[in-house]
């Protein structure tokens, strides 16, 4: 009896320690897989870390924001260039529409209110009327061509200025063109004092086919335009077209068309002399 409870404890000890060596081996092996597990998040967090820090390098943007430029608080909008080349950008495209905004004249000839079109030879270009010129009202499309007489882009540097010429040269223009003057001369004035050398030209030629169709009429009105005629006459490739556009006036306007513009202009030499 005695004998066969030594052998029980026996039994029990050895299961106990069985049971605690397999015990030790799970945790061995528990403590193992810790280690791995532990090893590879500490390399995963370093190699994402030392990508980070390349890319921080890498980049000269992130860079300036990693050090901070003393100026960059004096100035934010150069913090970020990107995004400040972008507002300029939409800054130009805004203000390039405002400057690419129609004329009148442009307006009034894109809607048909100009009742010509141009036709493009192979030589020269040429207007081409809707209806014979005569039958056209001189107002407003008389002023409204003068007015054209600014502009700096084809085809209406072409149209108002070919415009113009030809319904001068209709019969009863002279009856049409005067009681516009008034409001002819201003708008003469406009193209005489623009800057553009184009437009100047035009101008005066304008000026001069006026004074040929409505004479002596235009003396009343001639002091408003000599004087931009005087300060042009400084530039020498306009002196001799000037020259000629005054002997114009004087041959078409009389003895008080030449008072006035030896008034105006004391150096000009009358064609009488």
């Amino acid at each position: 009896m005695e004998k066969h409870s030594r052998e029980n404890k026996r039994e029990a000890m050895q299961k106990s320690e069985c049971h605690g060596v397999v015990q030790l081996r799970n945790r061995k092996a528990g403590s193992c897989d810790q280690r791995t597990s532990s090893s590879v998040q500490i390399k995963h967090r370093t190699t994402v870390q030392q990508s980070n820090s390349s890319s921080l390098t890498s980049s000269p943007e992130t860079a300036r924001k990693v050090h901070p430029r003393p100026s960059d608080k004096l100035n934010p909008k150069t913090i970020n260039p990107t995004s400040n080349s972008s507002f300029l950008q939409a800054s130009r495209n805004k203000f390039g529409e405002q400057s690419r905004a129609p004329s009148a004249f442009a307006a009034i000839y894109s809607k048909g209110g100009i009742p010509c079109r141009l036709v493009h030879g192979s030589v020269k270009h040429r207007l081409q009327w809707e209806c014979p010129p005569e039958n056209l009202p001189f107002d407003p499309l008389l002023i409204t061509l003068a007015e054209g007489l600014r502009e700096t882009k084809h085809p209406y540097t072409f149209v108002s200025k070919e415009g113009f010429r030809e319904l001068l040269l209709v019969q009863g223009a002279p009856e049409k063109a005067v009681p516009l003057l008034p409001r002819l001369i201003p708008v003469l004035k406009a193209a005489l004092v623009h800057m553009d050398d184009e437009v100047f030209a035009r101008g005066l030629n304008a000026l001069v086919q006026l004074s040929v169709v409505v004479g002596p009429s235009l003396n009343d009105h001639l002091k408003h335009l000599l004087t931009s005629l005087s300060k042009r006459l400084r530039d020498k490739k306009f002196k001799e077209p000037i020259t000629s556009a005054l002997q114009n006036l004087e041959q078409h306007g009389g003895n008080g068309s030449l008072i006035i513009i030896k008034s105006k202009i004391p150096t000009y030499c009358s064609i009488c002399c």
